[in-house]
C-alpha cells in the first residue's frame, strides 16, 4: 500500500523506525518530515499529511506526535480527513472497517516500537466494510456533519 508518514520532533524516532518497518514489509512510504529532533509543530505535519491524501498521493497516512492528541485534533480540522488515535490493534482496524479512518495517529511517548508496528500492520490491512448498511449510514451522517459546517450552516457559537 502507498502511505504517507509524518511526525513532529517528539515523534521523529518512532517515525523513522515505523517508516523502515513498513518499507521492509513492502509498502511504499513517503516521508513528509520531520527529518530530525529539532523542535517542530505537529499542526504543520497534520496539514502535510492531509494535503498529500487530498492530492491522491496515498490513500492513507500515519501521523505521530508526543501523545497523538494534538496531531489528531489538527488533522481532523481538515475536510476529508478522518484521523484516529490508536494505541491498540483493535482500534486500528476497527477505525478503518467501521469509520473509514484514513489517518492513523500515534503517540510516540505512549507506545513503543513493537506495538506501533502491530498497530500499523492492522491499520494498513483493514478495509472499510461497505456491504453493511449500518456502517454506510453512519459514515453518511459523519460526512453530512462535515458538509453542514463547511457550508456555514452550523452553529457559530463556541462549544
Amino acid at each position: 500500500m502507498k502511505l504517507v508518514i509524518a511526525a513532529d520532533h517528539a515523534g521523529f524516532p518512532l517515525k523513522e523506525e515505523l517508516r523502515a518497518y513498513l518499507g521492509k514489509a513492502g509498502h511504499e512510504v513517503t516521508d513528509l518530515g520531520a527529518y530530525n529532533t529539532d523542535s517542530s509543530d505537529y499542526p504543520d505535519f497534520a496539514e502535510k499529511i492531509a494535503a498529500a491524501l487530498k492530492r491522491g498521493d496515498a490513500p492513507r497516512g500515519i501521523l505521530i506526535c508526543g501523545s497523538g492528541v494534538g496531531a489528531c485534533v489538527a488533522a481532523n480540522k481538515i475536510p476529508g480527513i478522518r484521523a484516529g488515535i490508536c494505541h491498540d490493534t483493535y482500534s486500528a482496524h476497527q477505525g478503518v472497517e467501521h469509520d473509514d479512518m484514513n489517518v492513523l495517529v500515534l503517540g510516540a511517548r505512549i507506545i513503543g516500537f513493537a506495538p506501533a508496528f502491530e498497530i500499523a500492520d492492522r491499520f494498513v490491512a483493514a478495509e472499510f466494510i461497505v456491504n453493511e448498511e449500518r456502517y454506510q449510514r453512519r459514515f453518511k451522517k459523519v460526512m453530512a456533519i462535515e458538509a453542514k459546517y463547511l457550508c456555514g450552516d452550523g452553529s457559530s457559537s463556541k462549544a
